[in-house]
């Protein structure tokens, strides 16, 4: 398949198709010079459609996700050559660990506001791992120098900002409330219902408008099915993850496991 019809199929949008285009001129690099090659990080929708793209293209192995630690969301795809059997990560990412007084408040919200406000893309930028006074930001390796001398501030709040050796990121617990039910079907609009305790004409809604995703891609049908180990996420209601699928009742309906995120 030919690069521009490999790209017709995939793009969802013109700013995706400029995304993957991207993608496939990293790849296409790699591959022509055998030089490792990289992305910026990628959001888990983008880094979805790129995965797509490069196994529509037949490119099953030579690549991979990094993001500092195991359960990233955003990171960097990193195409290896032949001779390379990983990314090299300490060449890749840094961590930066900031600091604020025990008596001031600052929330995810806040650092990334004031990353933006220095004038770095949000492509540099992976996760923020916010804690009640520190927070750990992994980012690309080659602006990590400047944040560790320029990120002083967040609004009014005084930061310290300083480079850690990755194995010392902070990863928080992730905190979630398990709900168990029964749904008729395992459709988008049946689960989503239970996972945030609406209706399913409500969720049905959503859905419709455009405001679900189902593994990190907006899913506008409602009778999209979903399976153990989906994810789903709905704009200004929350996330949760179908954790398990049990078996069905007498009177025909399926048991579900569900873990919402707080």
């Amino acid at each position: 398949m030919d690069r521009k019809t490999l790209l017709d199929r995939a793009a969802r949008s013109p700013e995706e198709r400029v995304l993957l285009a991207h993608v496939l001129d990293k790849c296409e690099l790699c591959r022509a010079r055998s030089v490792p090659a990289h992305t910026d990080f990628l959001s888990p929708a983008e880094l979805r459609s790129a995965e797509e793209l490069l196994h529509a293209a037949l490119y099953h192995d030579g690549w991979a996700a990094l993001g500092g630690y195991d359960e990233a969301e955003r990171r960097l795809l990193c195409f290896l050559p032949p001779w390379q059997d990983a990314p090299e990560t300490d060449a890749l990412l840094a961590v930066l660990r900031v600091r604020w007084h025990e008596s001031e408040r600052v929330g995810h919200r806040d650092l990334l506001g004031s990353l933006m406000a220095l004038g770095v893309s949000r492509s540099k930028l992976g996760d923020i791992l916010a804690s009640p006074q520190t927070a750990d930001v992994v980012v690309c390796a080659d602006i990590a120098d400047y944040l560790a001398r320029e990120w002083t501030q967040a609004g009014r709040v005084h930061l310290h900002a300083e480079r850690i050796a990755p194995e010392a990121l902070n990863v928080p617990e992730r905190k979630v409330r398990a709900i168990r039910d029964t749904v008729a079907t395992l459709r988008l609009d049946a689960v989503t219902a239970s996972g945030l305790g609406m209706s399913r004409a409500k969720a049905a809604e959503l859905i419709a408008a455009g405001r679900v995703q189902l593994n990190h891609r907006e899913t506008t049908k409602p009778d999209a099915p979903v399976r153990a180990l989906d994810t789903v996420s709905v704009r200004g209601f929350g996330r949760f993850t179908l954790a398990e699928v049990g078996g069905q009742s007498r009177k025909g309906r399926t048991a579900i496991l569900i873990e919402r995120y707080l």
